[in-house]
Order: C-alpha cells, then structure tokens, then sequence
C-alpha cells in the first residue's frame, strides 16, 4: 500500500508542474452536454464578451461594437470594459470609467479601428491585448496587430506598453512593432489573443507562467491553427521574454522558443469555417477560432471553447450556423481531446441562431468543476441588417449629437439582431 508521505511527495511534485512535464487529465470526462432549457438573454448589445477574474471575485467583461448596458446608450464603442457581479442568474452590470476611449462614432470612418481581446487582472494590475487591422480595399480585412495596454491602479490609470500614458490609439502611419507586441507578423499570426484563465479560488497561473492563445494568421489554413506562448507575469510588457511554443523533444517535452519564426500549432481545428468575402464591402474577416481557455482545478485539466463562423456559398460570413466545439487538455500546449462537436451550433434549439465567439466564464464554473457557463453573442438577423443597412444610414443622417445617433443605432440593431447581445448557457460535464 502506497504510504501517506509517498503520497504527498506524489502530490507536491504534481503541483510543482515542473516546465514540460504532462499533469494528466481527468480521464473521467467523456462529454460536455449544452442544456438548452437554462439558456439565460442577460442584455446588453455589442459582442467579444472575454472575461478575467479580479481579486474581489467580480469579473471583468470585455464589450465589442456596442454601448454594452448602458441605458440609454450614450455612445457606440469599438471596444470597453465592463465589470459583473453575481452569478449568471443575478448578474449585474456596471462600465468601468476610466478605460481608454474609443467612441466608434467620434472616430474618423477612416481610421483603424482596435478592439479588446485576450484580457487578465493580477492583483491591482490589468493587461489587455487590442487587436487591428491593415488597411485592405479591395478584399476583407484582415487581422495585423495586437497592441498591449495596462494599469498598474485596478484599472484608474491606463498605460501603452512602455508605461507611457495617456493609450494612444495609432494612426496608420504610427503604427509600428515599437508601439505593438506583435505587428505585420507572417499572415498576422498572433494578432487576435486569448489569455488561459483560472476559475474562482485558484491562483493565476498554476505554474507561474501566462500562457497566451494566438491564431496563425487570418485565412483559412492558418486562422485554423492554434499557436502559444508563454511568459512570466511580471514580464508581459517585454516581448523579448516571450517564449513560443516551437513542437516536442524527443521526450515528448515541450520546446519553447524566443523565435517566433520557429512557432508550431498545439492544435488544428476544421477548415472551411473563415469568410473570404464579405457582407459589408471594407469589413474585417471574422474572429473564427480564438478561443476561450480556463483551468478547471478540480478535475486537474486545461478547457477551451471554440467556434468557427458559418461560411455562405459565396465565401460571406454567417451565412450558416457556426461550429461550435469543446476540448480537454493535460497542458495549454496539448494534447487537445474533444468532448464536445457541433456543427451546426444553434443554442437553445434556435434553428435560425448565428452564435459565435464562445467564452467559458471562470467565475462560473462550479466548485467541483463540473459545469460551468458559456457566454455568446449571436448575430441572427445580420443579412437582413445587410440588406436595409441604408435605412439605418438615412435615419442617422438626420440626427445630431453622438448621444442621439448611439440610441438611433441601438434600436435598429436591436430590431433587426436582437441576439447581439450577452448569451449565456450552463454546459456539464459527463463524467465515467
């Protein structure tokens, strides 16, 4: 019989995650099971929805192309901050004042647009990577840069990379690699970014490393392919201490590499689901793959979400359901086991549904591990939009103040897509 101190030395070493070295997934977990009948319509209007926890156990939410909760709305938002507190069925919303603005509206039709990613609170610290993109007319756009922003103060002082402040939101021509974490990198990998969160209790990263999810590029082929690094927290703002994710040794190890040229993918997901055309001429290719990745301490393995957007005969987005999936994993860099396909992804039985963008939400996920929630936006409607986008622009043409046009906008958008919102949905997790 195995003696108590073998046990726990078993047990110390297994929390000391030593770099490389496999934790062992719960192998007990044989499938996720979506329950349609808790699918929750919890407001708001915009989409990305990312979420981190803060040390208080409130959550912070990122808000993409919208007013978010705010009644009524007084502007329209690339990207902003949100915090929630209680669980799915209580939550509550509230703005967080002091983040970067970037009213959609007062900005230049013209100029680069940024929206919020891969986010993550430490403490009084917050780091948040902000996608763009290149300036293409004659295809869609496609991703080109992440551009890291931070407060030291819980989020009253906000900061660029190198600690200056007030975030300065490049122009075309100031946008460079010395202002961005990553830009023009090949085929844009590494623009769009999803930070590995813990869930509630646990400590940040379990063995003190971030590990940060970027894509490939934005094409299909290479938005499919999952890449990584990782770096120590206290040096996310020095890319020199980045290290990518570069295969296995011999041993099955991983490597990692201060090369990004060497980066290899910890995971391909299905070809077929990234627009190559779009809807509105100038728009950007879709987030398709980024995912959603949380720690679930108790049953000792690594989940992520992910969803692809559902591509029309003619290469446009949403022209179809998403695909929407779920994996497990002994460590972020894999081996990724999947525990859950659907490809045709329309939550709560909606056959009509156009959800994408899923996030695990890791201040809701049960103590035991055992279920958690999704959160989703869902664009349902979006080809109608398309087709009466011009009576959208005629009724604003005839409105003055950023306040005014913001609740002209919100009650179309409502009206024509009232899933773009904040969807939320508890997922369990079968277990042997």
């Amino acid at each position: 019989m195995t003696s108590r101190r073998h046990f726990l030395a078993q047990s110390l070493t297994a929390l000391a995650l030593p770099t490389g070295i496999a934790r062992g997934s719960d192998p007990r977990i044989v499938r996720a099971v979506p329950r349609d009948q808790t699918v929750l319509r919890l407001g708001g209007l915009g989409d990305g929805y990312k979420m981190t926890l803060r040390p208080d156990g409130t959550q912070l939410v990122v808000v993409n192309d919208g007013p978010g909760w705010a009644d009524p709305p007084t502007a329209f938002y690339n990207t902003r901050l949100w915090t929630i507190e209680g669980g799915p069925k209580t939550a509550r919303f509230a703005v967080m004042p002091h983040y970067p603005d970037l009213n959609r509206t007062a900005r230049p039709p013209e100029a680069p647009r940024y929206y919020g990613h891969g986010v993550i609170q430490l403490g009084e610290r917050i780091y948040q990577f902000v996608a763009t993109h290149d300036n293409a007319a004659e295809r869609p756009q496609r991703w080109s840069g992440a551009k890291l922003i931070w407060s030291a103060d819980n989020g009253r002082t906000w900061r660029n990379r190198d600690g200056t402040t007030p975030v300065v939101w490049e122009d075309w021509s100031q946008q460079s690699r010395e202002s961005f974490t990553f830009f023009n990198e090949a085929n844009g990998a590494f623009s769009l970014l999803s930070i590995v969160q813990p869930m509630r209790g646990q400590p940040a990263t379990p063995d003190g490393w971030l590990y940060i999810y970027g894509l490939n590029g934005s094409t299909d082929g290479l938005m499919n392919q999952l890449v990584l690094f990782r770096v120590r927290p206290e040096a996310i703002t020095q890319r020199s201490a980045y290290r990518f994710f570069a295969g296995h040794d011999a041993q099955g190890r991983a490597i990692w590499s201060a090369d990004i040229a060497r980066r290899h993918p910890v995971h391909s997901f299905p070809r077929g689901w990234v627009n190559y055309t779009n809807l509105f001429p100038g728009d950007l290719v879709v987030e398709s793959w980024l995912p959603s990745v949380v720690y679930n301490a108790p049953l000792g393995c690594y989940m992520m979400a992910s969803a692809g957007i559902g591509v029309a005969s003619d290469g446009t987005e949403f022209g179809r359901p998403s695909y929407f999936g779920l994996w497990v994993a002994p460590n972020p860099w894999g081996p990724w086991r999947q525990i859950h396909e659907d490809t045709a992804w329309c939550p709560g039985g909606d056959r009509k549904a156009r959800a994408y963008a899923p996030q695990i939400a890791p201040g809701w996920i049960a103590d035991d591990g055992r279920s958690f929630w999704l959160v989703w936006s869902d664009l349902k409607g979006i080809r109608a939009f398309g087709r009466d986008e011009k009576l959208l622009d005629a009724a604003l043409a005839g409105v003055e103040g950023l306040a005014e046009k913001a609740v002209v906008e919100t009650q179309f958008l409502r009206r024509y897509m009232p899933g773009f919102s904040c969807n939320a949905q508890r997922v369990d997790l079968v277990l042997r």
